[in-house]
């Protein structure tokens, strides 16, 4: 099996970040030569040189600074693991956090305002469809998904925790609020319609009731394009005013007085674990479902 010397690795790590063999030899507590026997095992290993010596400091080579990337990760990985399973109170791992990709930029600032205002935990926070995201909260890559649907995987326990709900409403330019009525305001402005599937299923079934084929001007998988494009007048954004609270509060975009009667919630789904994050608790415990 084509296998790595971890010992090697953690020794290049070291003279990498010091840029010099002899601070290097004097931190690990070994010799200069030893040091140097050891960088240059794993450049036969590798099969490419790492350094170039620049004066009496040492530069990393493309292939270097490639290396010095894993290692940092790898170390920083192991730093993490042993936070973990230690419960080192000192030291935390970052709270590493997934979001559904079509989920409102406003709404997950909203989501992890205790925790910045805290300012006592790193934060990692990525984004991607359902499937993918489920899958890294399996694998323990992802420590909490925040969506808007409750996931459903076969031999999997995940918990949902509904934190937050939002009326979802109609909302644009004043000048693009031509008609008094709801069925008139559908019938003939551009819409512009997130594909998230609860907002566009219960949208479907209200046009089907009222009878009307609405002008869709743009189907959006991205809240942020959905607020982008209402606010420049390309239609009225069907989607929860959170995603738009920034312009409705300048006025620069208005929400229509119709009650469409489509509300969206969000969860916060986790996989039991016997060590988790240590910051999860407390921040899923200070959000509670509330209908704007």
């Amino acid at each position: 099996m084509d296998q790595l010397n971890y010992h090697h690795l953690r020794y290049f790590h070291e003279v990498a970040h010091e840029g010099h063999l002899g601070r290097a030899a004097a931190r690990l507590n070994v010799s200069q030569s030893a040091l140097s026997t050891q960088i240059k095992q794993l450049e036969e290993r590798l099969g490419l040189p790492l350094f170039d010596r620049v004066g009496r400091t040492l530069a990393l080579t493309e292939a270097g600074r490639i290396a010095l990337a894993h290692a940092d990760r790898i170390f920083g990985t192991g730093a993490e693991m042993l936070a973990t399973l230690r419960r080192d109170t000192s030291t935390h791992p970052p709270l590493r956090i997934g979001a559904l990709s079509t989920l409102s930029r406003n709404f997950q600032l909203q989501f992890l305002q205790p925790i910045l205002a805290d300012g006592g935990h790193e934060i990692s926070l990525r984004s991607g469809n359902t499937a993918r995201l489920m899958a890294e909260l399996e694998d323990l890559t992802l420590d909490v998904v925040l969506t808007t649907q409750i996931p459903q995987r076969d031999g999997v326990a995940f918990a949902a925790q509904r934190i937050a709900e939002q009326s979802v409403q109609i909302h644009g330019r004043p000048d693009l609020m031509q008609a008094d009525t709801l069925r008139g305001l559908l019938s003939t402005a551009p819409l512009i319609l997130p594909t998230d599937t609860i907002i566009r299923a219960e949208f479907e079934n209200l046009v089907a009731r009222l009878g009307i084929t609405p002008r869709i001007a743009a189907s959006v998988d991205d809240m942020a394009m959905v607020r982008l494009l209402a606010r420049e007048g390309a239609g009225l954004a069907i989607a929860p005013s959170v995603v738009l609270a920034d312009e409705i509060a300048s006025g620069r975009v208005v929400t229509a007085p119709h009650d469409l009667d489509i509300v969206e919630p969000f969860y916060a789904v986790t996989l039991p674990r016997a060590f988790p994050h240590p910051a999860l608790d407390q921040l899923l415990a200070r959000h509670h479902p509330a209908r704007d």
